[in-house]
């Protein structure tokens, strides 16, 4: 169904491969105020693009395996409209996000914490219109009812291209709401036949994506794309996890990964961000051997999600971890 080889090499003797985790988060757990911009994390790619890279390799030294880009509400248009820039300068931006992570990478393989260990990947990200919107929209799709096909890849066609042409490894199509962007993607993806991609899938419950369609039917899409090499969810309630890969099982082939980084599972309210109310990170780690079995091969975090706890994954799916220093 999926070409997964590029993949292949970076496993690790038959173990999923360990994603990354918030990394907003990670950022304003530096003292970063991102809450309410627009641009989200994609801001500091203009006004302080070593934070950035400071935290990619924060993430690669709790283990994980592949980092993504802070490119995720970033597109040409966001950095027009907002930074006051060129049409060439904010291509410019994009590409820097490839480069941050790629030159963390570069400083994780010199430095000791890589004896033994294969390269990590870099994973350009590109989220849907809805981010853009900055509304909250990434989590219905509703956007998607006014939109055809062609303007959905008209409007994704510069993110990918600034993101392929700066070298990324895989692109990461993340918490996509709609069939119908998905599909957009997909036919968009073949204008740039070296690039590979994950899709995931923003879930509104254990059976369906946000604009309705059932997740299984969603995951098939799959078979669509011989450049796709995984498909899944992110940023959703570690819980829902379980039941929508059983809702997709009769999909599963050797040649197919599923991609899984879920949120903490706390609440998120538009006024006042994310309610500390309790902590549930820990389900992540919990529940990971569960979707280990249930072929899951990219596994990691989304919101809320810090190195320490993507050490902590990787030490519980694996039994070790490349760096014994201390993630707070």
């Amino acid at each position: 169904m999926c070409s997964s080889a590029p993949l292949n090499y970076h496993k690790i003797d038959g173990q999923p491969l360990i994603l990354d985790g918030g990394l907003a988060t990670e950022l304003e757990a530096q003292g970063f105020k991102l809450q309410g911009d627009p641009l989200w994390s994609a801001r500091l790619l203009h006004s302080n693009p070593q934070a950035i890279e400071d935290a990619h390799y924060r993430f690669l030294l709790s283990g994980a395996d592949v980092v993504t880009t802070a490119t995720y509400q970033a597109s040409v248009t966001g950095f027009i409209d907002h930074l006051d820039v060129t049409s060439e300068q904010a291509g410019q931006l994009m590409m820097s996000g490839v480069h941050l992570a790629k030159e963390a990478v570069k400083k994780y393989v010199s430095d000791k914490h890589a004896a033994g260990q294969r390269e990590p990947l870099v994973a350009g990200s590109v989220g849907p219109y809805g981010a853009f919107l900055h509304d909250g929209s990434e989590y219905s799709g509703a956007y998607a009812h006014g939109m055809s096909i062609e303007e959905l890849k008209d409007w994704h066609r510069p993110q990918i291209s600034s993101l392929s042409a700066a070298g990324a490894d895989l692109i990461a199509f993340e918490t996509i709401p709609s069939m119908k962007e998905a599909e957009a993607l997909v036919e968009l993806l073949r204008e740039f036949p070296q690039a590979k991609a994950w899709l995931s899938f923003s879930c509104k419950d254990e059976k369906h994506i946000s604009d309705g369609t059932p997740f299984s039917e969603a995951a098939q899409i799959a078979n669509r794309s011989k450049q796709l090499v995984a498909v899944g969810v992110n940023c959703c309630s570690p819980t829902l996890i379980e039941p929508l890969l059983d809702s997709i099982k009769s999909l599963q082939s050797p040649d197919v990964y599923w991609v899984v980084y879920p949120n903490s599972g706390e609440e998120w309210d538009r006024e006042h961000g994310w309610l500390e109310t309790s902590s549930k990170t820990s389900c992540i780690t919990e529940l990971s051997l569960k979707w280990k079995k249930q072929g899951a091969g990219l596994i990691g975090g989304c919101c809320r999600i810090r190195p320490a706890h993507i050490q902590k994954l990787r030490q519980h799916l694996r039994g070790s971890c490349t760096s014994s220093a201390s993630l707070v």
